[in-house]
């Protein structure tokens, strides 16, 4: 019997759907501007997301570093939240490749408001760092999957306008909050002035992601993404796989967040589970460890024994994340294992 995998939905394998579109695909050399199938899907994104153009790249994490290698000097400051990815997970990118500091805001669950972006806003002083950037990470990952209300990020991108900051929308789970709330992608888009979409998360595909913006910010994004050794030969395979992620795995995202409330009302009663099911909008549970559990390793560890794969995030915190290669059945499966493990532990 296969593991409940749950560590992240970037572990998701191409279905064999997917995997005939990739063998079709037409290709070129993207390097020189010709891999029809990675021109076609930069359309489409650009399109999808409300922006004069945009760029296929390896990864989120090179989406977001580009954006702010493109519009950053070094010893500019970024604002951001501190749960961010950017922050968090990119080996210290911001720091390595554009030589830039951050201002970290402590939001609810990675959302901040406008108050507290003023507050970081420096002054026009030379002994200050420049303020050049707000970073909003929708959904926030670190947040459990939390959305962004749109009329936040509107009051967000005032202040940005006020203080001529570029506002970066790091989307790449940005379809979750879409069909969480009912919404356009543009909805949230149209606030940006770069975003960033990911394709091997949710959607499926294997590998990729685009940044959008305006044309003069992607054609300097495209010279960086050549710099930071991302430029890609016949990766009209790899757009092939994210179209098809487009054409076929954004409306069944809600059975992603369906299954991540099921495991979270059946675990938050648990003992020494600590998490309220409400917090739980997408398709990521975090929860808390209380006694009789003290170590989330240890945790980890133990379910994993038992065949349900997850993450430690902290201490004593756990981290579970539903895609489209865990069905229903496996996540009673996987709630099985829970109450076994806090029974054992408990005893």
């Amino acid at each position: 019997m296969r593991p409940v995998d749950l560590r992240s939905d970037t572990v998701t394998k191409p279905t064999p759907a997917m995997r005939a579109v990739i063998g079709a695909a037409e290709v070129g050399d993207d390097v020189h501007g010709d891999d029809p199938t990675v021109e076609c899907l930069q359309d489409r994104v650009a399109d999808l997301l409300g922006q004069e153009a945009a760029l296929f790249v390896p990864s989120g994490t090179m989406a977001n570093q580009l954006a702010v290698r493109a519009v950053s000097e070094p010893g500019d400051e970024l604002i951001i939240d501190e749960t961010t990815h950017s922050y968090n997970y990119e080996t210290g990118g911001l720091a390595a490749l554009s030589g830039v500091s951050v201002a970290l805001l402590h939001g609810e669950r990675g959302i901040f408001g406008p108050a507290e972006m003023e507050a970081a806003v420096r002054p026009d002083d030379v002994h200050s760092p420049r303020s050049r950037m707000v970073v909003v990470e929708n959904t926030n990952n670190r947040g459990g999957g939390s959305i962004w209300p749109v009329q936040q990020v509107a009051e967000i991108r005032a202040v940005a306008d006020r203080h001529k900051l570029h506002l970066h929308l790091d989307g790449a789970r940005l379809m979750n909050a879409c069909v969480a709330r009912g919404l356009r992608a543009t909805d949230y888009t149209r606030h940006a002035d770069s975003v960033s979409l990911c394709f091997s998360k949710g959607l499926g595909a294997p590998v990729g992601s685009v940044i959008a913006g305006r044309r003069p910010f992607i054609d300097r994004t495209r010279r960086f993404r050549k710099m930071f050794g991302g430029a890609m030969r016949q990766a009209g395979i790899l757009a092939a796989a994210a179209l098809y992620g487009l054409d076929n795995n954004i409306e069944r995202l809600d059975e992603d967040h369906r299954n991540a409330r099921r495991l979270a009302e059946a675990i938050a009663d648990m003992p020494g589970i600590r998490l309220d099911p409400a917090t739980v909008e997408t398709n990521i549970v975090i929860f808390e460890l209380d006694p009789p559990h003290t170590d989330a390793a240890r945790f980890v560890a133990g379910l994993h024994e038992r065949g349900v794969w997850t993450l430690a995030m902290g201490p004593r915190k756990v981290r579970a994340v539903t895609h489209l290669d865990v069905s229903a059945e496996e996540i009673d499966r996987a709630i099985s294992v829970f109450r076994d493990m806090c029974a054992a532990t408990a005893a």
